[in-house]
């Protein structure tokens, strides 16, 4: 299971649900038709937007406030998502630039990038910089850039 985020209020008396999250891929997590899990209840996603700093979830069958109040302050799950890899992953990788291994500090994220600090270090994560993942042996290779990290 893969924590997504935690159920911290309803929205409304019709039972939709705010979630605060840190989820690095939603785009994947929060799609129509989706199952997640609730103190290993089963719910399906019916839509999915963002009011404020909270992720509103209406989920199929829940119609009033008291059909799913019961279950709030607990974690959102899902089963699996259709990824190559998930940011919160890297936080057990090294980064590896010019032979040299560096330690994963911090991953910073935005609404338009993510980056990874290391040893005062900052690389962005995206196919310009990113040369390959190994996911076997938890490393992120970095391509040669010429003046990158003098």
């Amino acid at each position: 299971m893969i924590n997504i985020g935690k159920y911290v209020n309803t929205h409304g008396i019709k039972g939709e649900i705010k979630l605060i999250s840190n989820f690095s891929r939603k785009d994947l997590a929060f799609q129509k038709d989706n199952k997640i899990y609730i103190d290993n209840k089963e719910f399906i996603i019916d839509s999915y937007r963002v009011h404020k700093k909270f992720d509103m979830l209406k989920l199929k069958d829940i119609n009033n406030i008291n059909d799913i109040e019961y279950l709030k302050n607990k974690d959102v799950y899902i089963t699996s998502i259709d990824t190559e890899y998930l940011i919160e992953d890297f936080s057990n990788y090294k980064v590896v630039y010019n032979n040299i291994e560096y330690e994963i500090l911090e991953i910073i994220e935005n609404k338009l990038y993510k980056i990874i600090k290391t040893d005062n270090k900052l690389i962005p994560i995206n196919e310009n910089f990113i040369d390959k993942i190994d996911s076997e042996n938890k490393k992120i290779y970095v391509k040669y850039m010429e003046g990158l990290w003098k």
